[in-house]
This record gives C-alpha cells, sequence and structure tokens, in this order.
C-alpha cells in the first residue's frame, strides 16, 4: 500500500521540478556567464594562476645567467624574469595545483640550488 502511494507522488514532484531542472541549464548557458568565463580566462592567461617555481633570487646579472641556463635545459618550460627592488627573481613554469609544482620543482633542484614554490595571482 506504502509503495503503490508513494510512486505517483514521486511523479507529481519529478515533474513540477522539471521546469526548475532546465531553467538551471539555461542560466549556465546565457551570454552574461560565458563573458564571466572568458574574463576569468584571459585574467588567469595574463596574471597566471596556481603556482610558479622561483629559482634564483639575487642580482641581475646572476639572474640572467640563470635563466638562460634554464632556457637551454627546458625550453618548453615559461620562464619570467622578476624585479623585486633590488633583486631579481627568475620563475618558472605555470602548474594548478601546488603537487604539479612540488613534481617539477624536485626536477629543477637537480640543476638549481634553493628552489622554492611558490603561488601565483594572489
Amino acid at each position: 500500500m506504502k509503495n503503490t502511494l508513494f510512486i505517483p507522488i514521486f511523479l507529481c514532484y519529478l515533474l513540477a521540478n522539471i521546469n526548475n531542472l532546465s531553467a538551471q541549464n539555461a542560466t549556465n548557458k546565457s551570454e552574461a556567464v560565458q563573458k564571466l568565463l572568458d574574463k576569468k580566462t584571459r585574467y588567469n592567461s595574463t596574471v597566471g594562476f596556481g603556482y610558479s617555481i622561483q629559482i634564483y633570487y639575487g642580482n641581475e646579472t646572476t639572474a640572467k645567467s640563470k635563466n638562460a641556463k634554464f632556457i637551454m635545459l627546458y625550453p618548453a618550460i615559461k620562464t619570467k624574469l622578476v624585479w623585486d627592488n633590488p633583486d631579481w627573481k627568475v620563475q618558472v613554469g605555470n602548474y594548478k595545483t601546488k603537487l604539479e609544482a612540488d613534481r617539477a620543482n624536485l626536477i629543477y633542484k637537480k640543476e638549481f640550488s634553493g628552489t622554492i614554490v611558490i603561488p601565483l595571482g594572489k
């Protein structure tokens, strides 16, 4: 008796909420949401997100030397020279998670001493 009563009530509930489910899907495809997602993607590509690895912090000449050496060893990895008055930083890579950055850092530590993982975009 309980099962026969439960099924019609469940079906009525389901039919009543179908409009809400389709409305939620339509919202995710709206033009405003798409514009926000595009804006976030552009921001992340310019500012960065996740983590990077700093392989050097010090004077300009050594920073440029370390940067050139890194580019020769790992040409596919993005590098960045950052001036932080009065010193220079050499930052490499762009990793989504700290785990990815830590794994890469193990490789870079073999060639460059004192490397550290740093968060980006904060």
